[in-house]
């Protein structure tokens, strides 16, 4: 019991550690879209506001609402992998404890 015991703290610490620096990754890969996102955002604002007619400012407008909506796609896709490589991670040292039963 006190080896099953000291087996499941262990696997607690290296699921812990896994989880930290995966949610570091996660939260990191969120900052630098949000940050291309805004200079994106900015960039098509000051074409906006220079744009000479209506025709060239619905055109900046719809090629950034595509390029956007790609871009939130491939992130989506990305994060959804991150997600689920750690939670496989996570998980793996409390596999190798029920294993050891």
């Amino acid at each position: 019991v006190t080896k099953m015991n000291q087996d499941v703290i262990n696997a607690v610490t290296a699921s812990s550690t896994v989880a930290q620096k995966g949610l570091q990754q996660i939260a990191s890969e969120t900052s630098e879209f949000t940050k291309k996102n805004y200079e994106d955002s900015a960039a098509v604002a000051e074409k906006l506001v220079a744009a000479k007619s209506v025709e060239t400012a619905f055109e900046i407008q719809s090629d950034f609402a595509k390029s956007s909506y790609e871009a939130l796609v491939a992130q989506s896709t990305k994060l959804g992998e991150l997600y689920t490589a750690l939670a496989k991670e996570a998980y793996a040292p409390f596999e190798a404890v029920a294993k050891a039963k």
